[in-house]
């Protein structure tokens, strides 16, 4: 019988499948938001787009604004913007 904590983090770990603009980033195979959220980080880095003056501030390039909706946004709203292309 699997507990209520068991059940949380297998929903966490469950593969979705990204939209087709969340997967120009991340690829369009079914991943966990952790491997989502890892590889859009290895994205942010790869290009260089933290805000310098503000870290915590992702600046969005074309493929990060089709998913985001918007020039700018923040670590705790990305995640948020992330999952609305996951299913």
């Amino acid at each position: 019988m699997a507990t209520a904590a068991t059940e949380k983090s297998s929903a966490f770990m469950k593969a979705l499948k990204p939209s087709p603009a969340l997967a120009a980033i991340v690829g369009s195979e079914p991943l966990p938001r952790t491997e989502v959220t890892k590889r859009l980080w290895d994205y942010i880095k790869a290009h260089n787009l933290q805000n310098p003056a503000n870290k915590r501030n992702i600046l969005c390039d074309a493929k990060l604004k089709a998913v985001m909706g918007k020039d700018e946004v923040t670590m705790f709203e990305m995640t948020g913007l992330v999952g609305k292309h996951l299913s």
